[in-house]
């Protein structure tokens, strides 16, 4: 059977094969994270089957926008050098670029790792992998052009003055002097904060949905963890400025960076919220299956009476 570009980037899942959207009905559902479960793997289905290119700009965009927290922690770190609690004033330029990413519904790689995934982990068929890992792929990739091309803007053109730029290089080179073991073993970390984001915003409003990115993100900031996205423009800038090579980009930064971010992000919060929330499911599902087998034998009683 020919397959056209619109079933090929189709999620698979047993609500599409029997011609029925998601459940995400809070009444309908064993529980209320069962329904904020569902919210979010039907947000999954929708990123996974959106077209590439608009993947591919939407994360470029993103990109950009995280080289904010870079510029705000850097100009916080100017002005507010020697005031005592400068420190925690200085990370709230760090949730700048997710504050503007989130809000303005760009692709954020580390976003993905859950809200992607759990349809994948629903559903793990090669065909719903393969749409996994074309849009990390394309999201990671659309990411780092981002930040590259604003680490180059921030280092080549004469947009700050030079005690802003010191300041950017010297919170970049604050990351580079984590082992790669450290590196990775914060990025777990900050993976799992994220995805802990992810999974609180949809049940946020408003006011409390900005509070809920700043905290979250805040937290990522004062731990000084890592994070694939930002991290990156903050080491491109190095590159870009004559600080460091390209391989050290690459390790020990990258590399560990990445590993970390995802197995925080997917492996331990994703399949753990996913197992709990999915044998309730199942346990739903039986109760209703009896409860109908129930009904069937009595409406049997009731005609044959």
């Amino acid at each position: 059977m020919n397959m056209t570009p619109q079933n090929m980037n189709e999620v698979e899942s047993e609500e599409k094969e029997q011609g029925r959207k998601i459940e995400i009905n809070e009444d309908s559902l064993p529980s209320p994270a069962a329904a904020l479960h569902e919210q979010i793997r039907q947000e999954g289905e929708k990123e996974l089957e959106r077209d590439g290119m608009a993947l591919l700009l939407s994360a470029i965009a993103a990109g950009i926008s995280m080289g904010a927290s870079l510029m705000a922690k850097g100009i916080f770190h100017v002005h507010l050098n020697g005031i005592p609690g400068g420190f925690l004033l200085e990370n709230i330029g760090y949730t700048f670029g997710f504050v503007i990413v989130i809000m303005a519904r760009q692709q954020l790689f580390t976003e993905n790792t859950l809200t992607a995934v759990l349809p994948v982990m629903h559903k793990p068929t090669p065909g719903n992998a393969r749409l996994l890992f074309r849009l990390w792929g394309l999201v990671l990739l659309g990411n780092l052009l981002g930040t590259a091309l604003v680490a180059l803007a921030f280092a080549q053109l004469p947009v700050f003055n030079e005690a802003t730029r010191a300041a950017f290089t010297s919170l970049s080179a604050e990351v580079m002097h984590n082992p790669p073991g450290e590196m990775f073993a914060n990025a777990i970390i900050s993976g799992w904060i994220i995805a802990t984001m992810v999974w609180m915003l949809p049940a946020a409003d408003g006011a409390a949905k900005l509070w809920v990115i700043i905290i979250m993100t805040g937290l990522v900031g004062l731990g000084d963890l890592t994070h694939i996205v930002v991290g990156s423009a903050e080491i491109l800038y190095l590159v870009f400025n004559g600080t460091i090579g390209w391989q050290e980009f690459i390790w020990p930064f990258a590399l560990p960076t990445l590993a970390g971010n995802i197995i925080g992000g997917t492996f331990i919060f994703g399949l753990i919220s996913h197992v709990q929330i999915r044998n309730d499911m199942s346990n739903h599902a039986k109760m209703q299956a009896a409860r109908q087998a129930s009904a069937r034998e009595k409406q049997k009683a009731d005609n044959a009476g």
